[in-house]
């Protein structure tokens, strides 16, 4: 009697198992957690140079210090430099840039000083020992600017504008051997001086086999481009804004 009477029971138990177990799998759901908020932090930002830093035939900001101003970021920080500060104009020697920043008479120092010039002096064929002079010049301005600071200055190199659509009718080996020699002598003395040198001339060589890295000038660097080079330059301003 007794063995009758449980087995229908061992059953009727049995089957409200499966069903909780059916209902429960159904209706549980688990929030997803939301990712922290980045504390946001500004810095003042000086831009040095020529048509590379004015972003000739870019939107504003797509040029390197616009995006360069919003890109320091990590997992807690996020830094953003606006206003920044540029002076810098297309063709651009330097020795004009010296004269600018002189007419210019800013006040007071920045957080970060970037650097970028001398194509227009191998593009006009001026000597490399005036280059290697005039490029002394503007460090020590760059580094008064930066506060005494060397460790808020930042140099880069000159692009190859010899593989660009605008040099398909020049000679481009003279070209990449001219920048070349230019950018020997401002690394030498950027790391004679205790500065951070950032190379991008590779980068923008590979804009001779993809279109989408140049302006629409056929010349300039894209936005995409300046990407490229802010993502090498970044995680170096981001170590100097963390200190």
């Amino acid at each position: 009697m007794m063995k009758l009477f449980l087995l229908p029971l061992l059953l009727i138990v049995t089957s409200c198992k499966k069903d909780e177990k059916v209902t429960y799998a159904e209706s549980v759901s688990y929030p997803k957690p939301s990712a922290p908020a980045l504390i946001t932090k500004n810095f003042s930002y000086l831009a040095l140079g020529d048509s590379y830093t004015v972003g000739q035939n870019v939107s504003a900001s797509g040029t390197f210090p616009a995006q360069l101003s919003t890109s320091p970021q990590t997992g807690t920080h996020k830094w953003v430099a606006a206003p920044f500060t540029v002076i810098a104009q297309t063709g651009w020697t330097t020795d004009e840039l010296i004269s600018a920043i002189k007419n210019k008479n800013l006040s007071g120092t920045f957080d970060i000083v970037t650097l970028l010039i001398g194509v227009n002096n191998q593009y006009r064929g001026y000597s490399t020992t005036t280059y290697r002079t005039e490029f002394i010049e503007l460090l020590n301005i760059a580094i008064a600017y930066a506060g005494g600071d060397k460790t808020r200055m930042f140099v880069l190199s000159i692009p190859d504008w010899g593989v660009t659509p605008y040099a398909q009718h020049q000679d481009k080996a003279k070209i990449a051997k001219e920048i070349d020699a230019f950018n020997a002598i401002n690394k030498q003395e950027t790391e004679n001086a205790g500065i951070s040198y950032t190379d991008i001339t590779q980068i923008s060589r590979m804009a001779e086999g993809n279109r989408s890295l140049i302006a629409d000038d056929g010349l300039h660097p894209s936005a995409g481009m300046y990407k490229l080079w802010v993502d090498k330059l970044a995680p170096k301003v981001i170590a100097r804004l963390q200190n």
